[in-house]
Parts: structure tokens; sequence; C-alpha cells
């Protein structure tokens, strides 16, 4: 398997090439294309490279992690953003994971997680760590209507799962279907709320009270 190959985006200069030196001693698994200071500095740099995975900040001047993360999204459909900040304010990672974001990582956790995290990247994972994914569950707003009748009862339990982090074969496993049924729930689910991807469903569900009490479950984020 090839190396991701990374855009970090920071526009504080010291953590920006610290985490680039931790993150090239990982050579097998990341392999840093550029780096950026501003958002707009990133839409330029991923025009060019072509990266992989974007690692966006969220508070930059010139242009804001996720404005950038919009528009990275809109042009370059085929290039995963993961937000890494020092925020941990619910409205952004909801507008993040609202825009496309592919994860969302706070900047204190540690070396080998955030490795571990990343590799679930390509295989098409919510990245996000075991706190997050448990805000991200427990919040719903009041004001929604759940819309339960949109989905059938598989689609709903591949949903939760998803909303957890899980993988498709984590999915197949604890529902014991195949993988390419996990996958065609997954197309209905997307095309039965409008969204493009799998990290805008779980938000949607979330948002509108369809997984209200679900907690993570170890085995899956862990």
């Amino acid at each position: 398997m090839l190396p991701l190959r990374v855009l970090v985006v920071d526009d504080h200069r010291l953590f920006r090439q610290g985490l680039i030196g931790l993150m090239r001693t990982r050579p097998d698994l990341v392999e840093i294309v550029g780096e950026a200071s501003s958002g707009c500095e990133a839409l330029h740099l991923v025009a060019q490279l072509k990266p992989d995975v974007v690692l966006m900040d969220i508070h930059m001047p010139d242009g804001d992690g996720l404005e950038a993360t919009a528009c990275v999204r809109e042009r370059f459909p085929n290039v995963s953003v993961v937000m890494l900040t020092a925020s941990e304010s619910n409205d952004h990672l909801f507008q993040a994971m609202r825009l496309g974001a592919a994860g969302y990582l706070l900047k204190d956790l540690d070396a080998d997680e955030l490795f571990d995290l990343l590799g679930g990247v390509e295989r098409g994972e919510v990245v996000m760590t075991r706190a997050m994914s448990a805000r991200l569950l427990r919040q719903s707003d009041a004001g929604d209507d759940p819309t339960t009748d949109i989905l059938t009862e598989r689609e709903i339990d591949v949903l939760r799962l998803v909303a957890q982090g899980a993988s498709n074969p984590q999915i197949a496993d604890e529902l014991c279907i195949s993988i390419n049924t996990v996958k065609v729930h997954l197309r209905n689910i997307m095309d039965k709320l409008r969204v493009d991807n799998r990290s805008q469903a779980a938000v949607y569900a979330v948002r509108c009270g369809l997984l209200i009490n679900v907690e993570p479950q170890d085995s899956i984020l862990n």
C-alpha cells in the first residue's frame, strides 16, 4: 500500500514544522507533499499537488479552515480533508462534518493515535477520536423532527455503526452481512438523505435525532 500523500495546513509555523517532522518518521504511512499557512494558500496547493489528505487547522488568516474545506470538497471531491485543530467547539465539529470533512481531530492526541486514525481515511472511515465520536452521538437539535421513516431498520443499524466510526468490514461483521451489502446500504442511505458521503450521513442522522441515546462501542472505536 502506498503512503498517504498529505498536505499540512496550519498558520503556526512551529506546530506545522513539528507535525511535519513527526510524520516524516513514518514514511511507510505518510508522504508530506507540502505545507500551507492559510486557507487560500491551501487551495492553491491542493490544485497543484493533488494530495490524498489535507490536515486542516480551523483558525487561520486569509481564509479559515472551514471555508477552505468547503472549497476543497467542492473543487476536488477526491481529496479528503481532516480537521486538526485546538477547537473543541460543537459548532465547529458539526460544521466541518456538514461541509464534508473526513474527520475531526484535536491537537492534543498522541502520535500513535494520529497515525492509526489517518490509516482509516483510505478505508473510508470517519476519522475521529472516541471522545469526539461520543460528543457527536450525544448531540442533537431539539427542534428537528426525526426522520426514521426515511430509512429501513437495517439501514438505521448500518448508520448507527457508521456514526460510531466503524469501517465497512467491521459493519459487515457486526451485522453478519457481506461487505458488498454494506456498500449497497450505504449508497441507499446517502441517496435517501441526499448527502455526499458517510460523514455527512452520520451528522445528518444525529442532528435529526435518529441516533439519540446511542453510545459508542468500545470494540469499534478502540
